[in-house]
């Protein structure tokens, strides 16, 4: 098996378990990766295929390779996750079975330095999923003004010091690497700062991968056409990393589970709303042993919704 892409799936077990009861068919992957989760759904789920897209040609070449066992129960598509439709028809798959997101971007894309993603390997400036796209990191940190540059560090990093790094960024182009992009960061951050919360470049590299890919952009559209294209009895799971995608996350589930109906809580509806989805569970975190295991569980959270008949929401107040 391919190495290229391996990685520890986070929350695994409970992904897994969530999956059991869904009705026979395929479950979209929706961020194959190295194909981790899949992988166990399929070894514990004979009842299930996975359709699995991505928009990292590596990462499906190696998902591939490591799921070839299971034939005819994996299909795979070369797409970004709002391109369901596209994937669907193309494979000749009419309905989904349950749908699941591990957003953000993957340890093997951050562990390879020439992908540009991360501050801790010097590489030239990318960040970009699909290395097909020609817009890359270099674009954005060389060509955007300074208040846009500051609008996307704050909105997609939290990150508080998001003009003054923006400022710096600025004063130092041309900027070509990831490592010299991490010194500027790190060099406009008040020293005091820099001693708390990780490394003081991890909040602005985010922001840059995001705008980079359209992520959060995307993130919306792909969740209802996943919702619209599941059968009933079906479950959506999404693990997101931080919380500009949570927020839309909760945003889509709260949509889809009430029907945008703006009728008062506590009168009948008379909107007409449709109910599409329930909540499984309230948002949940990886356990502190797994957080302490990866890394890259620290920040999770996991969000399900199961599909229901599409239920009017007038009476059920």
């Amino acid at each position: 098996m391919s190495t290229e892409f391996s990685h520890q799936p986070v929350m695994v077990d409970e992904i897994v378990e969530l999956f059991g009861t869904v009705p026979p068919g395929f479950v979209l992957d929706a961020t194959l990766g190295g194909g981790g989760h899949s992988e166990a759904l399929l070894t514990r789920w004979p009842h299930i295929g996975i359709l699995g897209i991505d928009r990292d040609s590596s990462a499906l070449a190696a998902a591939q390779q490591r799921l070839a066992r299971f034939g005819e129960r994996l299909k795979v598509y070369h797409c970004r996750f709002d391109c369901l439709a596209t994937a669907m028809e193309a494979l000749s798959i009419e309905s989904l079975s349950g749908a699941l997101f591990d957003l953000g971007v993957s340890s093997p894309q951050l562990d390879r330095a020439e992908r540009g993603f991360s501050y801790r390997h010097d590489a030239a400036l990318d960040m970009r999923m699909d290395q097909d796209q020609l817009w890359s990191a270099k674009d954005v940190v060389n060509g955007y003004a300074l208040d846009r540059l500051a609008e996307v560090i704050a909105a997609y990093g939290d990150e508080r010091y998001a003009k003054r790094i923006a400022k710096a960024i600025v004063a130092a182009r041309p900027i070509d690497s990831t490592g010299e992009l991490a010194e500027v960061v790190t060099a406009a951050i008040p020293a005091a700062a820099r001693r708390t919360g990780g490394h003081p470049a991890r909040r602005t590299f985010q922001a840059i991968r995001i705008e980079v890919n359209g992520e959060l952009e995307m993130l919306p559209d792909a969740l209802a056409a996943a919702i619209a294209r599941t059968e009933p009895g079906g479950r959506i799971a999404v693990l997101s990393y931080h919380s500009g995608e949570d927020r839309l996350v909760k945003q889509a589930m709260l949509s889809a589970s009430t029907g945008d109906c703006p009728c008062p809580p506590d009168l009948p509806c008379v909107c007409d709303a449709v109910q599409t989805v329930r909540v499984v569970r309230a948002p949940r975190k990886p356990s502190v042993g797994e957080q302490q295991r990866n890394r890259r569980a620290a920040s999770a959270r996991l969000r399900v919704v199961e599909r229901i008949a599409d239920t009017p929401t007038r009476g059920r107040r």
